[in-house]
């Protein structure tokens, strides 16, 4: 008579000893988690609080893994988010606010909203990466990020175990910035998000590739999800599939310049892109910086330079995670010695 394997009780958390982190990596390099858990409810974040072993342990949280350069074994405990559901929560005068657990896929989420009739994070499609990923990094493309279309999340706190409402304001966001990438580090596990649709939807249309696809299309009053299809066309244009290539999107983050300074690059490189902020200060194109410097299509071992789009750093083909570092590092002083500008990493090395 065949007895079925034995199957842990609701109750209990899943957890892995040595398990491999090449599959939860989007640069698939090779490292492993000492302990790894899977968190897939909030109630899973306060067992894990209230272990005796794990409670005490640090941790290391991980969603998608697609904003992560593995160096090593990872020694902390690691807490792989893999929370679901989506809701439209409310329905309000000025805006749609919509639930998202942390372990849903952020595409997957953009073009859900879609289908519901709720446009707004059009112009963010396919950033890889999942839901409770999106505050930490600040996520944004296209003239948009997360801030702008954030309401609040649940969080809980992996030293008391109580779960924290946050809004905007407490949440810090900066460029590809946030408190969860500084205080709350490692400290917090985000179980849900809630995003802020505002009605009427009005399109962002801004940028130099969105403005030129109006010029080829004609169409100067695209819906919402023309702009996603656009904005899926463009990305896909010009960064990898990190299904096929081993990526981490955009590995640096575009550097603000004050006005005299940009002003002293266009006069010697007149070509420069550059971006004009709210502030007075202007936004470099860390693509152009690092293709003006040659590196388009280099490598340093069997970490290289994408041939489509500079900013973007790929594996090719059984990389580690020192390779990518050593080849982020000769960029980075290549850019400083030209331009006298230090780019700043959008990846966690761990």
């Amino acid at each position: 008579m065949h007895t079925p394997a034995a199957v842990p009780p609701p109750s209990s958390l899943v957890i892995e000893r040595g398990a491999s982190l090449r599959a939860f990596n989007t640069f698939g390099l090779p490292a492993s988690a000492q302990t790894l858990v899977r968190i897939a409810s909030e109630a899973d974040a306060k067992k894990v609080v209230n272990d005796p072993e794990l409670g005490r342990a640090p941790k290391f949280i991980l969603g998608g893994g697609s904003n992560l350069v593995l160096t090593q074994d990872v020694d902390l405990c690691v807490l792989k988010i893999e929370i679901k559901g989506r809701r439209l929560l409310e329905t309000r005068e000025d805006a749609w606010i919509v639930e998202v657990g942390a372990g849903e896929s952020w595409h997957d989420t953009v073009q859900w909203c879609l289908e519901q009739g709720l446009p707004g994070l059009e112009n963010m499609a396919l950033i890889p990466g999942t839901v409770g990923a999106a505050p930490v990094q600040n996520i944004g493309a296209y003239g948009v990020e997360l801030k702008d279309r954030f309401e609040s999340l649940d969080a809980v706190d992996m030293i008391t175990g109580r779960t924290v409402t946050l809004d905007a304001a407490q949440c810090h966001f900066g460029y590809r910035d946030s408190v969860f990438k500084q205080r709350l580090g490692g400290k917090s596990v985000i179980t849900k998000v809630r995003l802020r649709l505002p009605r009427p939807w009005q399109p962002v249309l801004g940028y130099m590739e969105l403005e030129r696809k109006i010029a080829e299309t004609a169409n100067i009053h695209p819906d919402a999800r023309q702009i996603f299809d656009w904005v899926c066309d463009v990305r896909r244009a010009k960064l990898p599939d990190p299904a096929v290539i081993g990526n981490a999107g955009s590995f640096f983050k575009n550097p603000v310049v004050s006005a005299e300074q940009c002003r002293d690059i266009i006069g010697r490189d007149p070509e420069i892109v550059h971006y004009p902020m709210d502030d007075g200060t202007y936004k470099l194109a860390a693509g152009w910086l690092i293709d003006a410097c040659g590196w388009k299509g280099k490598s340093i071992g069997r970490a290289g330079v994408y041939e489509r789009q500079a900013l973007v750093l790929v594996n090719r083909g059984g990389a580690s995670g020192a390779e990518v570092v050593t080849l982020a590092r000769a960029i980075q002083e290549s850019v400083y010695g030209r331009f006298g500008i230090r780019l700043e990493p959008e990846p966690v090395v761990v």
